[in-house]
């Protein structure tokens, strides 16, 4: 049985909703059992997460996310190292999360080279970019480094201006 924590921290995008999932395979390196981020969400983010009843609070899980996204924010990180909740989206749209998770910091794509990535190319890129905004871990999984074939920003479930923020603190476009 899983148990469901949250935590809510601050940040530049606004207060983030950290969701993760207690699983029962024993203590991470920060002497907390198993937990594994299911969510991080900006205030109001389309399809974004929303604390549910039985829900736990538990900062003292998240306190080594929390620290991987202030350094991130304040430009002293690149990079994420946080066990993640498997099991979310479809087969399809964890492909597509994948080829997030290897577009390098400071890096942008356009949605065609992800559909190309995953072997949907041509009319499978409005497919790609549906499974983009469908991304329970901005940040985190890199979303925000897709934009259109025209260098333009496009969809992001947390608004455009927020984009535009994290393109920024990378040093790309923006």
């Amino acid at each position: 049985m899983t148990t469901t924590v949250y935590a809510r921290v601050e940040s530049p995008l606004g207060e983030l909703l950290l969701v993760g999932e207690v699983v029962a395979d024993g203590p991470d390196a920060a002497g907390v059992a198993g937990v594994r981020l299911r969510s991080l969400s900006v205030p109001g983010q389309k399809g974004g997460a929303v604390v549910q009843d039985g829900w736990r609070h538990a900062p003292e899980a998240f306190t080594e996310v929390a620290r991987q996204l202030e350094a991130y924010f304040a430009g002293r990180s690149t990079r994420f190292d946080v066990p993640l909740a498997e099991g979310a989206g479809t087969e399809f749209q964890r492909r597509v999360w994948a080829a997030l998770e290897s577009i390098p910091y400071g890096s942008t794509v356009s949605y065609g080279e992800v559909a190309a990535r995953v072997g949907a190319s041509g009319a499978g890129v409005r497919a790609v970019g549906t499974a983009i905004g469908r991304n329970p871990l901005l940040v985190v999984r890199p979303c925000h480094r897709v934009i259109g074939a025209d260098g333009a920003l496009r969809g992001y479930a947390g608004g455009l201006e927020r984009k535009k923020l994290l393109l920024g603190i990378e040093g790309g476009a923006g």
